[in-house]
């Protein structure tokens, strides 16, 4: 017997044979009468890769035994609501798949055939993670991603991507653009908190908050803390990870608009982001169990609402317009001055402006790295002041080592980064 035909065959009753499985393991698990089992699935395969088989001697006997298996899997679909009045089709679905996945081998498909199989498991096997997700989703939440389409897909392509108002100061794409990518990585931390929850405590407050905004972090741990010293290395912790992730944020906005800018920020952002990692994981391991509620709404409010992907996109244009303007009558210093005043509010709109006036060849890279870089230092600074001012002298101390460290990395990276731009 050929050796290609018998490879084949072995595929094809694995490839059944794994999706029965995970099938019957899900129907024990429940205690529900199964639909079919593996040995079940195995021949449904099977039976595909001899239909294409039979094609080669019978025209269009593939598409008539096809029809067939599917009208088979719908009345038994039929009979099962009927019976136990369950409305699930998964099973069905997935023997007719099961099929398909037998006749894409035979036609010489094998690659595309176990690639579609690992999903099909895959998608199978996750289905009680996903319930718990879909527990959490709210109307609010799907309003916000309904906004993000329409503001990604029919609002930024209609708006004319040019230099307008007064002095030729104001983009409208690029200024919407930057209020979909803010919006959009603002998102992430939103889902991440619903999906986690708030059993983790202040360190996962920290982490994804950070993702959203790590001064709301900062101003909403610090009041939480309270001077409750015994949980002084949980809340430093937990302010210092979500600022450990506003240099990774920073750096991935980068990344997104000019990924060239990023390669010279990289050394210095990372450094920080690991030297942050390291205190963080040295408070984690001194802290004491605690945990804190979401229920803070600078934290878990839905990041998409509209104002809010006005608010940041507004705020890019004018720091947009106003480097543009001070760049070119007061140069580089004009630059960092403008940086300097976006950093005490903001660091993500300065960022993206400088990436894309960089990008533009509007700005040299080494202005707009300081540039980045003074804005990432001043909202630092503002953070460390906030910390001292609402958490107390103790809190402020331990933040202000972390930023001690995690600035300093920055700093020594950043020398080195502009000397090898230098001998370029």
């Amino acid at each position: 017997m050929d050796y290609e035909i018998l490879k084949s065959l072995f595929l094809v009753l694995i490839l059944g044979f794994l999706i029965g499985m995970q099938r019957s393991l899900t129907y024990m698990h429940t205690q529900e009468k199964a639909f079919a089992g593996s040995r079940t699935f195995a021949m449904i395969s099977l039976s595909g890769y001899i239909t294409g088989w039979l094609n080669e001697y019978i025209p269009n006997f593939a598409l008539l035994i096809s029809f067939m298996f599917i009208f088979l899997f719908a009345l038994s679909y039929i009979l099962k609501a009927r019976t136990f009045k369950k409305w699930g089709m998964t099973t069905q679905i997935s023997a007719i798949l099961t099929f398909f996945l037998g006749l894409m081998v035979w036609f010489k498909l094998e690659n595309y055939a176990i690639f579609i199989g690992v999903i099909i498991i895959v998608l199978l096997e996750i289905k009680p993670r996903l319930q718990r997700i879909e527990a959490r989703i709210s109307s609010t939440d799907i309003n916000a991603v309904i906004l993000l389409l329409v503001m990604s897909f029919i609002i930024l392509p209609i708006l004319p991507d040019e230099m307008m108002g007064p002095y030729k100061l104001f983009n409208p794409y690029k200024t919407w653009l930057m209020a979909v990518i803010i919006a959009a990585i603002s998102f992430v931390g939103y889902v991440a908190i619903k999906i986690f929850g708030q059993k983790h405590g202040v360190f996962l407050t920290g982490a994804a908050g950070g993702l959203i905004s790590s001064t709301a972090v900062s101003i909403s741990l610090s009041r939480m803390f309270n001077k409750k010293y015994e949980f002084l290395n949980n809340y430093a912790g937990g302010i210092a990870i979500a600022c450990t992730f506003m240099y990774i944020r920073v750096l991935f906005e980068a990344f997104v608009i000019y990924p060239d800018l990023s390669f010279y920020l990289a050394p210095a952002y990372l450094g920080a982001a690991l030297a942050g990692l390291l205190f963080s994981y040295y408070l984690y391991k001194r802290s004491i169990s605690a945990e804190i509620s979401f229920e803070n709404p600078s934290i878990s409010k839905n990041p998409l609402q509209l104002s809010e992907a006005l608010k940041f996109g507004f705020l890019f244009g004018i720091i947009y317009g106003a480097i543009a303007f001070v760049q070119t009558k007061y140069g580089n210093i004009g630059v960092y001055i403008v940086s300097f005043l976006s950093g005490i509010t903001d660091v993500d709109a300065i960022t993206l402006s400088l990436s894309q006036l960089a990008k533009e060849g509007k700005l040299d890279m080494t202005a707009s790295m300081n540039g980045i870089v003074i804005a990432s230092v001043t909202n630092s600074l503002v953070k460390l002041i906030i910390v001292y001012l609402l958490g107390g002298y103790k809190l402020g101390m331990r933040l202000g080592y972390f930023f001690l460290l995690t600035l300093s990395v920055m700093g020594g990276a950043l020398f080195l980064s502009e000397e090898f731009i230098k001998h370029l």
